[in-house]
């Protein structure tokens, strides 16, 4: 993942936006691709929006960090993006809207990850939290307000909690392994939908505890602490299996319309043919299988014949 905050350092930001593109001599495609959605999601599709830049310098492509939630409410429904990155599947009420406007989300699994839960390097008390734990950390009735309200040999000591705000597909997916129900969480705590805000801020306090994606651990390691959960450590392998209880695929959703342009139907193609590729495991997320990539290019080449014939 350092080769993508390396490349994000030297993109112009506008609008919020992080641009890629528009560089060096005309490509064969020309036009600009709109991206909003998970922070999860974004250094990848960032990491991608770069390579295809070097073969297609002509296209613009704009990627910002919303939440997977934000992303589809504030962007992809109303139709001022063409792709969505999602920590999660959509929801129904979500394609509903889309499907309303004679339009279609297609899914593509592009990665792997593990919701990783972090503290402080210092505390030493804990290595390994179970999800009954966790469960009384976040549940909104009655939460644990103390370290020592969890377990009484951890520090008689308040929780500085962070995490994703109710706008993002993490929260979500936590939520739901957890609490056992979506959005199911205590509201006393610091959201953000910037994942180094809460690296920032469980490194700099001892009682702290947040969650995110695993690329951001991967690349922090020597700032925050990853706990085990129920005895299994978070990382490529243990996600690749879903041993560790918090793995979840990860994905895109390109809307269909948006294909019958060249552009945006070769830069998802680029982008689905790399996702099996070392370039996600160099972020800090398992690549697809050959056979999902397969699957999805099949599924990619269908949509983009279909709406050809329009």
């Amino acid at each position: 993942m350092r080769r993508v905050l390396s490349l994000l350092a030297g993109i112009v930001l506008a609008s919020g936006f992080v641009w890629a593109g528009g560089q060096g001599e005309s490509g064969a495609l020309s036009g600009t691709i709109r991206i909003a959605g998970s922070s999860t999601v974004y250094p990848i599709t960032v990491a991608m929006a770069e390579e295809f830049n070097r073969v297609q310098p002509g296209v613009q492509i704009a990627v910002q960090s919303t939440g997977t939630g934000g992303g589809f409410k504030n962007f992809f429904i109303p139709g001022k993006t063409e792709i969505n990155d999602a920590s999660r599947p959509i929801k129904e009420s979500e394609l509903e809207q889309v499907r309303a406007q004679g339009d279609d989300a297609l899914e593509f699994q592009v990665a792997i990850d593990a919701v990783t839960v972090v503290v402080n390097p210092q505390a030493d008390w804990v290595d390994d939290v179970t999800i009954e734990q966790l469960r009384h950390i976040w549940r909104p009735d009655d939460p644990a307000q103390k370290w020592s309200d969890v377990d009484p040999s951890w520090p008689d000591e308040p929780f500085e909690l962070y995490g994703p705000t109710s706008a993002s597909g993490t929260f979500d997916f936590f939520t739901e392994k957890v609490m056992g129900e979506e959005d199911l969480s205590r509201s006393d705590y610091q959201g953000t939908e910037e994942d180094n805000t809460i690296v920032q801020a469980v490194s700099g306090s001892k009682y702290a505890l947040g969650y995110f994606g695993m690329a951001y651990y991967l690349e922090n390691t020597n700032r925050v602490k990853a706990l085990k959960v129920n005895g299994v450590a978070p990382s490529l392998e243990t996600a690749r299996t879903y041993e560790y209880p918090l793995s979840r695929p990860i994905f895109i959703y390109v809307r269909k319309s948006a294909l019958a342009r060249p552009e945006v139907a070769a830069f998802v193609r680029f982008y689905i043919e790399r996702t099996n590729s070392d370039l996600i495991s160099e972020i800090g997320y398992v690549p697809v299988t050959d056979e999902v990539v397969k699957e999805n290019l099949a599924k990619l080449e269908k949509a983009i014949a279909e709406v050809s014939k329009k």
